[in-house]
């Protein structure tokens, strides 16, 4: 199976120790986000998990620790955009996380990373021409340490408008605009463009409209084909492969004024009071009334047919 760390915080970027100490222990727990009481037990095993997928705005501390991980499969997404501190507050500089992408790839190889650019939006201070300009130098710093890089236009999801009140939604003129740059800019540094959740409008000018996170995808992290069961994507227009994830909502650090995992920022440093490494949980410890179970977890692999 695949075990996905991403969708709900940043795991490398804040809770490695708590991630290893899982490793070490062979399972993690997942409280159900809107069913609290419910928990969910998974081993981590490599007899199981086939593939950890990480998205992280920071690799950095979980690279001196990237052996441990080798025995369950790895595929990562990297989110590097230009936004300064007014909207990215706890985000690292630009440069250290792209080194951080270029050591990352390196140790496990251009096809097991990708490239985020998005959220994308506008505003008098980012405008098309800045996203061009920042676009081109990152695509330049990162050509062949990634073969993809993954756009999506912001979507006003109920946390983003109460955190970002004065956000608008990138209207198609400029998502055509800016999404014919970025298709041509990254095909010059040898990635192809996908957009995430966007439908099929920048297929016909050369973006992969597939997916980001496809089985296909996965395969050629492993080099091993993946008979996974059909699984719905994460929203509408999204082909993903995507299945369970072991984070925690109102746990990252980042504080971006854009997420959409974020309630507030009270939320997000109550919990962290609540974070103990030790614990099987992300946040906080199991409590009385709390329902376990074990999730039914199976291997996918296609192990007699390796594709390279």
């Amino acid at each position: 199976m695949i075990i996905n760390t991403g969708m709900r915080t940043d795991i490398p970027a804040f809770y490695t120790p708590w991630f290893l100490n899982r490793l070490r222990e062979g399972f993690v727990l997942v409280r159900n986000p809107y069913r609290p009481e419910q928990v969910t037990r998974y081993r981590l095993s490599p007899y199981v998990v086939d593939l950890t997928g990480f998205c992280t705005k920071d690799p950095a501390p979980l690279l001196p620790h990237l052996d441990a991980l080798e025995p369950y499969g790895q595929y990562w997404f990297v989110t590097i955009t230009p936004y300064g501190r007014d909207i990215e507050p706890g985000v690292p500089p630009v440069e250290r996380v792209l080194e951080s992408f270029r050591q990352l790839s390196d140790q496990v190889g251009a096809n097991r990373v990708g490239w985020r650019y998005d959220p994308i939006f506008l505003s008098d201070k980012y405008t098309l021409d800045f996203h061009r300009r920042a676009f081109a130098k990152m695509a330049e710093a990162l050509a062949g340490y990634t073969h993809a890089c993954i756009i999506s236009f912001i979507d006003l999801y109920p946390k983003v408008t109460r955190n970002f009140p004065e956000v608008l939604p990138v209207g198609r003129e400029d998502r055509l605009a800016l999404g014919q740059y970025m298709i041509q800019t990254a095909r010059a540094n040898g990635m192809v463009l996908r957009p995430c959740g966007e439908g099929s409008e920048l297929a016909p000018y050369g973006a992969d409209c597939g997916g980001c996170m496809t089985l296909g995808i996965l395969e050629k992290a492993l080099g091993e084909g993946i008979r996974a069961p059909k699984q719905r994507g994460a929203r509408k227009a999204c082909s993903c492969h995507i299945t369970c994830d072991i984070g925690a909502y109102d746990t990252c650090a980042h504080l971006c004024r854009y997420c959409y995992a974020n309630t507030s920022r009270e939320a997000v440093l109550q919990n962290r009071q609540r974070y103990d490494p030790r614990s099987p949980l992300l946040i906080g410890h199991l409590q009385p009334g709390d329902q376990l179970r074990q999730a039914h977890q199976e291997s996918w692999r296609d192990r007699q047919g390796r594709l390279f």
